[in-house]
Parts: structure tokens; C-alpha cells; sequence
């Protein structure tokens, strides 16, 4: 296996973790089941963790990305080569979708449940908000929130930093980043994630599912420009 189809299986791996972790607490433990819910909480912990555990579990084989806004901003702050970038959206892709179908057949053995109208933990605005926030303040959310998260990744990998930590304030930064925006739009900073859910819910989710690739992307890219402009070269 050649390096780049390692970072390509790595990354799949943990993007499937996130995704099982993350939605997949939104789509079963939400109380649609007639379950007690965890909570907007319980979800934003859930996305943190499974980050956290992703990232200690593949970080030392691709660095964990696991988030094409992440690779895109890594990639500008000169940290991951061009030839690889496909590698590592490919994983990521793959495994995000991977990781829903694993929620969806599980959701979808239950009497009842219909990713359609559950909305399938996707990401939407309008009528498709948790608040009823409108196009405009996911906008702003979506490129805010990501280039913050880059931001934090970027600072807790620089050479000064303990390597140890990084898993630890990434997945914390991750469950801030949900607690604050789950009501805007069910948050998204990851077109991985987004296309993975949108794809089984499969009505407005696709049709919304431009904004939570753009502007994510935007976000990443934002954050690397931040970066490079505060850190040292020789501390980047």
C-alpha cells in the first residue's frame, strides 16, 4: 500500500468514527425512538469525543484531518502537499458516507423511521434550522466557526506545541464550536459530514448541501490566511 492510500484509508476510518459518533448520537439517541434524549449536550460531546478518539487513533498515519475544510486550510498554510489533497478528500468522502449508512440501516430497522422526515441529523437553514435561523447567519456561522476550528488545529500542531494535547483541545474545540451553533444549523465546518447525512435524508438536504460545502470551505481557508499571518515561519 503506497502512502497516499494509507492517508486515503486513514482518513476513511476516522471520518466514519465522526460521523457514527456525531449524527449518528443526533439520528438514535434524540429521542426519536421514544428513548430519553441526550440533548443538543449530548451531541455536541459526542462530536468532540469521536474526534478525540479519531484523532489518537489515526493522527499518526495522516494527521487526521478527517474534514475537507481542514485539509484545504492545511494545505494553504504549506503543512500538506497538493498531490495529496485528493487523497485525503477521497477518504473522507468515502468514509462519511460510510458511516451514515451504518446509522441509516440501523435507524432504518425500526418501525416508523423515515431519514426523510427525520431530517437525519442534516444540515439545512430556513425552515430546515433547528432555530429558524435564515441563509445569512449560517453564512457567517459556517465560515466562522471553521476558520476558528483550523485556527486551533493549526496552533496546537505548531512545533512548540506537545503533540500529546492536540486530540484532546481539537475535540474540545469541536464540542464548543456544536454547543454554540447546533441551533443555527445543526452544524456543519465539515462538507464531509454534511454530504454524508444530506445523501440519506436526500430531499432539501441536497438541495441545501451547497452552503455546507462552500462556506466551510471558505471558513478553512480563512483560518490558515489567520494563522499565517500571526505564527513565526519557523514555529509554524
Amino acid at each position: 500500500m503506497t502512502e497516499q492510500q494509507r492517508i486515503a484509508l486513514a482518513e476513511g476510518i476516522g471520518t466514519l468514527i465522526l460521523v457514527v459518533g456525531g449524527p449518528g448520537t443526533a439520528v438514535l439517541a434524540t429521542g426519536a425512538f421514544s428513548m430519553p434524549s441526550v440533548g443538543t449536550l449530548g451531541v455536541a460531546i459526542a462530536f468532540g469525543l469521536s474526534l478525540l478518539c479519531a484523532a489518537y487513533a489515526i493522527g499518526s498515519i495522516s494527521g487526521f484531518h478527517i474534514n475537507p475544510a481542514v485539509t484545504a486550510g492545511l494545505w494553504a498554510m504549506g503543512k500538506t502537499k497538493g498531490p495529496d489533497v485528493p487523497w485525503y478528500v477521497g477518504g473522507q468522502v468515502v468514509g462519511g458516507i460510510l458511516g451514515a449508512a451504518i446509522i441509516f440501516l440501523i435507524a432504518n430497522s425500526h418501525t416508523g423511521f423515515s431519514a426523510k422526515d427525520s431530517g437525519f441529523a442534516s444540515n439545512g437553514y430556513g425552515a430546515h434550522s433547528p432555530g429558524g435561523f435564515k441563509l445569512p447567519a449560517v453564512i457567517i456561522a459556517e465560515i466562522a466557526f471553521t476558520a476558528i476550528f483550523v485556527f486551533v488545529i493549526a496552533s496546537t500542531s505548531r512545533k512548540s506545541m506537545s503533540p500529546g494535547m492536540t486530540g484532546v483541545a481539537v475535540g474540545l474545540m469541536l464540542t464548543l464550536i456544536h454547543l454554540i451553533s447546533i441551533p443555527v444549523d445543526n452544524t456543519s465546518v465539515n462538507p464531509a459530514r454534511s454530504l454524508a447525512t444530506a445523501i440519506f435524508q436526500h430531499t432539501w438536504a441536497l438541495k441545501q448541501l451547497w452552503a455546507f460545502i462552500l462556506f466551510p470551505l471558505v471558513g478553512g481557508l480563512l483560518g490558515a490566511l489567520l494563522w499565517r499571518s500571526l505564527v513565526p515561519a519557523d514555529d509554524a
